[in-house]
């Protein structure tokens, strides 16, 4: 059994903790029942010692496995991870995801998406990047008495994702604590507005307006600070014709939409400018974890 989730990019400028969408980047998990526990991990942190010792795929699968059987087993786990670590590509959410759908299916206990979503949230405080994760293509989550609401709309084909990887990774939790506790309620309606729009642009594909509706004044500036190529970055995808140029979740990735035509020259761009990070073209996900 393989249970494949895909990549995501949350907060997408202004929608912080609220927007995110879903990209054809992978992680897959491979189980099966075993006489004694083994890991392998394969591709994004391979070279992890940590993560053979104490792997959270692991020790949630193993959670949600007795919860929902009352028995404890060992298995042989295969990790072959394509998302990397730290970057800001949902890695943490497609382990929780991964973990979760793997003890259903292993289990073969009927579930809906509704539910999966339920138990990730446990893990996972923040629903832009798990509801992505679980659905595909482009939401909207909150959460209220610790349960997901969103809505989900399928990206259309007309755009595609260019996102430039930096070398260095940014922690969520010590970004977070590089934001204000409080802000003006000028800059709250700033981003209502934005955020309102961006929701509005993906539902009527009014692409043209994505440079002024990915505006933010809440996180972004901030965060950027802790890698100052970012603005760089963010500067040149606009000048070559980006519609959007934001900072995917917390950083360090900046995801970039642009058009499908204008997607490779855009690649190749930041790539010959920014040669000491990755750059990827990639298509968007519109179906989130799947069982291979």
């Amino acid at each position: 059994m393989i249970v494949r989730v895909p990549a995501t990019s949350a907060n997408l400028g202004p929608g912080f903790d609220t927007l995110g969408l879903s990209l054809s980047l992978y992680n897959r998990f491979n189980i099966s029942p075993s006489i004694l526990q083994s890991i392998k991990i394969d591709g994004q942190g391979c070279h992890i010692p940590k993560l053979l010792r104490d792997n959270n795929f692991i020790r949630i699968f193993k959670d949600v496995y007795y919860e929902l059987s009352g028995e404890r087993r060992e298995f042989s786990f295969y990790l072959k991870n394509e998302i990397p670590i730290s970057r800001g590509l949902g890695s943490s959410s497609a382990v929780v995801v991964g973990a979760i759908v793997s003890a259903y299916e292993i289990l073969r206990i009927p579930y809906t998406r509704d539910m999966i979503l339920s138990r990730a949230i446990k893990y996972e405080k923040h629903p832009d990047n798990i509801t992505p994760a679980v659905n595909g293509g482009f939401n909207i989550a909150m959460v209220k008495n610790s349960k997901v609401f969103y809505i989900k709309h399928k990206i259309s084909s007309d755009i595609k994702a260019v996102v430039v990887i930096p070398d260095k990774s940014m922690s969520t939790r010590y970004s977070r604590k590089t934001l204000p506790k409080h802000y003006s309620l000028q800059d709250a309606v700033f981003n209502i507005s934005r955020s309102s729009m961006i929701a509005g642009i993906f539902l009527s594909r009014r692409w043209n307006l994505l440079k002024i509706a990915a505006e933010d004044k809440i996180h972004q500036d901030r965060r950027m600070m802790m890698l100052p190529a970012l603005f760089s970055v963010r500067k040149e995808a606009m000048k070559k014709g980006a519609l959007m140029s934001v900072l995917s979740g917390s950083g360090s990735t900046f995801l970039n939409i642009c058009y499908r035509d204008d997607a490779f020259r855009i690649a190749r761009h930041l790539s010959d400018r920014f040669r000491e990070f990755k750059v990827l073209e990639l298509e968007f996900d519109n179906n989130g974890f799947f069982i291979e």
